[in-house]
């Protein structure tokens, strides 16, 4: 017969097992405060290795970043993720970007998430991996910081490594393409206050949505010129395996120049919706080295637009003809010279570093093309120089268009006459349309001001015809020798003075009653215009 087995009350079972989950909960503790987190994670790590060499599964371990640069496939997987999150996802992310009304779903952290890819399934995982604040030194910089790490994990059976590589990653990737497209809100990117600098690596851009109206339908532009801007971006977008075949990185350079007002800023805001790219507005000044710029190119993402303005005041474009001493940063001299130099914008723009990233659009203007160096312009860094001229009649239709609506009104036809015998930019233009609401009105108004500023012109034209008739008579009628004008300088400046437009000299020669002090103004001030060669 069988022995009779007593069997422990319930009061000792349960007084037994809250003894070892105290116990427990005290050796977690105590562990935790003594065992430093390296050693728990090594371990952790060693256990999970020990028991993976009796499973079939394999784990691709997907990190943030790829040095010091953002990893593209994390991006991708985490958009595709985000359309994955389904009824029975028990945790994820939500917000609604400013300015826009559809919720935005990513997947939240330490969640699991199933996939279904030719069959067999795999499943995701979002790991967000925290350390102690630490000083860790970066350059010649050092911070202070909660460092997290954060990384995807896809697990999968081993039989399917081969698919997971060659097919299923690189589908995530189109996929997440066409998600980011559908939900795509154009960026307007600035360097944040705080630099380039940053340990771990982080983005330096801030950014804000772009809402810019402007189209390429709708610029006050010569339609030849526009048909011409669009072929050139239609034929740039379509030309990946082109531009890898011929050696080339997938990038366009545009020149816009011309004088102020001429729309150069609204064509950038009309190629970016255009093209739904993203802008990345740089401010040279703000950066301390040529290593600031390489940086800044390995955060900016691709499909998008790096704009430079008024490069011709960004940069110290005289870097090869003057030698300066060099300045090194000090951590206590908020000033240090030199910043970017000529050299590195030149590597930046055609450079080993401008191959990293594809589909991208440098785009430079200024209101002095003559000012910039020839190196700067050649084909291959500025591919396309785009002259951004003042209103034409025909730009002047489409100002009206937009301002006034479609009319035919009597005094179109007058205004239309007095803007092609006018030096006026279409910002100018557009500011007396919106003056009145009334088109008759407008209309009166705009014509005035046209009459007004073409006598204004012909009057600066006149004084400085005279103020030129003045500076050779004074030559031809030097008895005395006057070597201040017949020296190498003052000859070079007469040769200057002939070819400079008026609205280049009058300003200055205007200020001057004297003939001799006119042209010493112009000496100083474009001596450097000899030779200029207008593309």
């Amino acid at each position: 017969m069988f022995s009779k087995i007593e069997l422990p009350s319930t009061k000792t079972l349960v007084s037994t097992a809250a003894s070892v989950a105290a116990t427990a909960m005290l050796v977690r503790s105590v562990a935790k405060d003594f065992i430093p987190p390296e050693f728990s994670r090594y371990f952790a790590i060693k256990s999970r290795n020990f028991f993976a060499t009796f499973s079939n599964d394999m784990t691709i371990t997907i990190e943030e970043f790829d040095g010091i640069a953002k990893n593209q496939l994390f991006t991708a997987a985490e958009i595709y993720l985000g359309t994955l999150i389904g009824p029975f996802t028990k945790r994820f992310k939500a917000s609604i970007p400013e300015k826009e009304q559809n919720i935005q779903v990513t997947m939240g952290g330490n969640e699991d998430l199933m996939d279904t890819f030719h069959g067999f399934q795999m499943k995701w995982r979002v790991v967000h991996q925290k350390n102690q604040p630490r000083h860790v030194g970066y350059d010649d910089y050092h911070s202070t910081m909660q460092v997290e790490f954060k990384f995807l994990e896809l697990t999968f059976h081993k039989k399917h490594k081969n698919k997971v590589l060659d097919e299923y990653l690189p589908y995530i990737v189109e996929r997440s393409k066409v998600a980011k497209q559908e939900k795509r809100t154009l960026k307007l990117h600035t360097l944040k206050s705080d630099g380039v600098r940053h340990y771990p690596p982080k983005t330096p851009w801030q950014s804000v949505n772009l809402d810019h109206p402007a189209t390429l339908e709708t610029l006050a532009m010569d339609d030849d010129l526009k048909n011409t801007i669009i072929d050139d971006l239609q034929r740039f977008v379509k030309r990946k395996e082109f531009y890898r075949k011929v050696g080339k990185a997938w990038k366009r350079g545009y020149l816009l120049f011309g004088p102020p007002g001429t729309g150069k800023s609204s064509l950038i805001a009309a190629i970016a919706n255009y093209l739904k790219f993203d802008v990345y507005d740089l401010e040279l000044t703000d950066l301390r080295s040529n290593s600031d710029l390489r940086r800044l190119l390995l955060w900016t993402a691709n499909r998008s637009i790096l704009v430079v303005e008024d490069i011709d005041a960004s940069i110290n474009l005289s870097e090869r003809k003057t030698t300066q001493p060099e300045r090194r940063f000090s951590h206590h001299d908020q000033i240090q010279e030199p910043k970017v130099t000529l050299s590195g914008l030149l590597n930046f723009t055609d450079g080993l570093w401008s191959s990293c990233g594809d589909e991208r659009i440098i785009i430079f203007t200024t209101n002095h093309i003559d000012k910039l160096d020839a190196a700067l312009l050649r084909p291959g860094r500025m591919d396309v120089h785009i002259h951004m001229s003042y209103c034409t009649p025909r730009g002047f239709k489409m100002l009206a268009t937009n301002y006034l609506g479609d009319l035919d009104h009597p005094l179109l036809s007058g205004a239309e006459v007095l803007i092609g015998e006018s030096k006026v930019t279409p910002a100018e233009v557009a500011e007396q349309l919106l003056k009145s609401d009334d088109p008759d009105r407008a209309l009166q108004g705009l014509i005035e001001f046209l009459e007004n500023k073409k006598e204004s012109d012909k009057l600066k034209e006149e004084n400085l015809e005279e103020t030129k008739k003045k500076v050779v008579q004074i030559v031809e009628e030097d008895e005395d020798g006057n070597e201040q004008l017949k020296n190498d300088e003052g000859q070079n400046g007469l040769k200057v003075l002939a070819k400079i437009t008026p609205a280049k000299a009058r300003d200055q020669v205007l200020k001057n009653d004297e003939a001799v002090k006119a042209l010493k103004v112009l000496i100083g001030l474009l001596g450097g215009e000899n030779g200029i060669n207008h593309m």
